[in-house]
């Protein structure tokens, strides 16, 4: 029987989608392509692995724009897995279903929930979604008495943190903004999880 999961452990999320310069193609729409995922320890304060996972699109293809955006490809993604899959690896292998959640902003939040919707995939997050997630752009703004959300670079360069990476890889961006999040942890100012149920 699997061990119930850390209450330390939280999972940063940054998905990259199908996307292009302009309008989408008739009949296409914005699909996850990549998953990036570090899991943090806030008790250790640190990140303790991270991963990518490449996603198969089946109502969209990946434009040369979102080519020279993220570096992925048609090829690279059609060996992907099926958002199914990857959803259920999320839940099997990365405790999402009770582990909360972290991404910059609400953008990956609502595409996982849209596109499960429209793939009619359980949602492989924790409910209630709202109390499962933080939003770490909002968290960072108020910390940093911010005005305006700087988006994943501007907030790097804020704290005085290196961009590691590319940007725009899901692997990258997802561990470039937990170490924003441990940033915010030194400070005082992150949100400590809500309590499951």
């Amino acid at each position: 029987m699997p061990s119930a999961p850390s209450p330390a452990l939280l999972n940063v999320i940054d998905v990259e989608a199908t996307c292009w310069d302009g309008q989408p193609p008739p009949g296409s729409v914005s699909e996850i392509i990549e998953i990036g995922l570090t899991v943090v320890d806030l008790a250790a304060r640190r990140r303790v692995s991270r991963h990518g996972i490449v996603v198969r699109p089946v109502r969209s293809t990946v434009s040369d724009f979102c080519t020279a955006l993220t570096g992925l490809t048609q090829a690279e993604v059609g060996r992907g897995v099926s958002f199914a899959e990857a959803c259920r690896l999320l839940v099997d292998e990365h405790g999402a279903g009770e582990r909360p959640w972290a991404s910059w902003g609400e953008y990956d939040r609502r595409q996982f929930a849209r596109q499960s919707r429209a793939d009619g995939v359980s949602y492989p997050f924790g409910y209630p979604t709202e109390r499962s997630h933080t939003n770490a752009k909002a968290v960072f703004a108020s910390a940093y008495g911010l005005r305006r959300k700087p988006g994943m670079s501007q907030a790097l360069q804020c704290a005085g943190l290196p961009l590691d990476g590319r940007h725009h890889r899901g692997e990258d961006d997802a561990w470039n903004i937990a170490a924003l999040v441990l940033d915010l942890l030194d400070r005082g100012a992150w949100p400590a999880p809500a309590a499951a149920g």
